[in-house]
């Protein structure tokens, strides 16, 4: 009988310096808040596991291996404590098991290994990344099938990892300013939008864009969405759905949600 394979992907968030400051309390609730907004996020996308654990963690499991870096980067960009940021390790591949029978309180996986691997990685380095993948056991279930893409894992895990530093790199210099204009024009996807939302005119947003690399920070986040649902894609030939409509479903989702609740991000 064969096994039937499901992709999915994982981000283990944790928080810097999350017992500095007496912050223990307030980072809880901002963390709870925060799988709420996961929730409605992913309520149309299939089935999802998230979860505020030990503390200052939250561990997500969903269906897709695009899915949990594209929440990864949107909680990223909009997380409002400055000096306690949060770093995501990720890992994606697939699982012989329908993910709504997973318990993730109990579940012993590999990709959650490599998972909490990535975030342990993140923890020592002293210039953090928001994101690191680990992809050791990047492997298919069917060995029959001849695209098996662990024969170029480390490739994929080297270029990924490279890329993303790069991202950061060009986000860490962005101005308090710029990072906003940036992750707004992220949810608006106009300039102008940015503008009448900022009281600002359209040649100071644009100043603003051009000057913090908001176009090559935003093409590398969809450049690596669009590579790993093209690993999907092909890994499966469209037996688990078209990735690409999935990925721009759940981009509609989160924009919806933070446009509707816009006010509280500008608080920051």
């Amino acid at each position: 009988m064969e096994t039937k394979q499901n992709p999915i992907s994982i981000f283990i968030l944790d928080v810097s310096n999350s017992t500095a400051e007496d912050m223990g309390d307030e980072l809880t609730v901002y963390l709870d808040g925060m799988v709420k907004w996961i929730t409605i996020w992913t309520k149309n996308n299939g089935p999802v596991k998230v979860k505020h654990r030990a503390g200052d963690e939250i561990i997500f499991v969903g269906n897709g291996y695009s899915t949990a870096y594209i929440i990864a980067f949107y909680v990223s960009r909009f997380w409002k404590y400055r000096n306690h940021k949060p770093y995501f390790g990720l890992s994606f591949g697939d699982i012989d098991r329908n993910l709504e029978e997973v318990d993730i309180e109990t579940w012993i996986h590999p990709l959650i290994k490599q998972a909490r691997y990535a975030n342990d990685l993140l923890k020592q380095e002293q210039n953090r990344p928001p994101f690191k993948f680990e992809l050791d056991q990047f492997y298919l279930g069917d060995r029959n099938i001849p695209v098996l893409y662990n024969q170029f894992r480390y490739e994929f895990e080297t270029l990924f990892n490279t890329i993303l530093q790069l991202q950061h790199t060009l986000i860490k210099d962005q101005t308090n300013i710029q990072e906003l204009v940036c992750s707004l024009y992220l949810i608006l996807q106009q300039q102008k939008a940015v503008g009448e939302l900022l009281g600002k005119t359209a040649p100071t947003i644009s100043s603003h864009f051009k000057k913090g690399k908001s176009e090559e920070v935003l093409r590398t986040f969809h450049e690596l969405v669009n590579v790993l649902n093209s690993l999907q894609k092909n890994t499966f030939q469209g037996i688990a759905g078209n990735p690409m409509e999935t990925a721009e479903r759940l981009h509609d989702s989160i924009r919806s949600h933070l446009k509707d609740n816009i006010n509280m991000l500008l608080i920051n």
